[in-house]
């Protein structure tokens, strides 16, 4: 069985009734219904918890970290994200989500800016599966539709992608790369770009599909990291 962290910063769900009223036990509360539901084993953290809910304990237990933040990304500490970084590094996956392109984590680990174009227009999004053959696209068609999502637009600022699995198309008429996997050092990483809190995206069952293939993609390989440094030889070095 699979240990899943999902971490939400749960600040919308605190300031908009629109958000409360979609997500009544928290955006994190609604992912993390459905995966425990595809039997992982499942627990939460939000930002006001103390160490953001992501002590050495609960990261040392985690297989999957799932990622939600947008309003308080400054808040999260820097020793914090450190850990995470190493975790990731040691094997531990990480699945980030919609507005968590510009947290801390997924920027040190990708390095670049993040940024996009953005826009709120309650428009169409159509999610084009770009990869068939992907785990992560599994039991998908075609495309995935939302009927109202927020627009994010290239150029989205990122290392290129070691899989493209999605391209979004807005109505607006703007693209994204909207489903990408990353390596770094033993640890998997997917983004997934759909999910603004004012949508019931994570009601979507074919969004709810893609987070439980990627959960079973991202889960660490059981082997240990490779080691660094000055080696010693395997076999006798002669004398020259």
């Amino acid at each position: 069985m699979t240990k899943v962290t999902v971490w939400n910063e749960n600040r919308h769900e605190q300031k908009n009734p629109v958000v409360s009223e979609i997500y009544p036990k928290g955006i994190h509360g609604a992912i993390a219904e459905f995966l425990q539901a595809d039997n992982n084993d499942v627990r939460t953290a939000t930002l006001d918890e103390s160490e953001h809910g992501l002590t050495d304990e609960v990261l040392e237990n985690t297989d999957v970290l799932v990622w939600w933040g947008h309003l308080a990304h400054g808040e999260v500490e820097d020793e914090i994200v450190k850990k995470v970084q190493q975790r990731v590094l040691d094997g531990m996956g990480l699945i980030v989500l919609h507005s968590g392109h510009f947290s801390k984590i997924f920027k040190v680990l990708m390095g670049t800016s993040c940024d996009l174009k953005w826009r709120e227009a309650d428009e169409k999004e159509r999610l084009w599966v770009v990869d068939p053959t992907h785990p992560i696209a599994e039991g998908i068609g075609e495309y995935i539709e939302l009927e109202q999502e927020e627009m994010y637009g290239e150029h989205f600022d990122i290392p290129a992608p070691d899989e493209l699995i999605f391209t979004s198309w807005f109505e607006g008429g703007e693209i994204f790369r909207s489903g990408c996997t990353f390596k770094r050092g033993n640890g998997k990483i997917f983004y997934f770009r759909p999910g603004h809190e004012t949508y019931p995206t994570y009601h979507n069952e074919q969004v709810q599909q893609v987070i439980k293939n990627a959960v079973k993609y991202v889960k660490p390989v059981i082997r240990n990291r490779p080691v660094y440094g000055n080696a010693q030889p395997l076999e006798t070095i002669s004398a020259k």
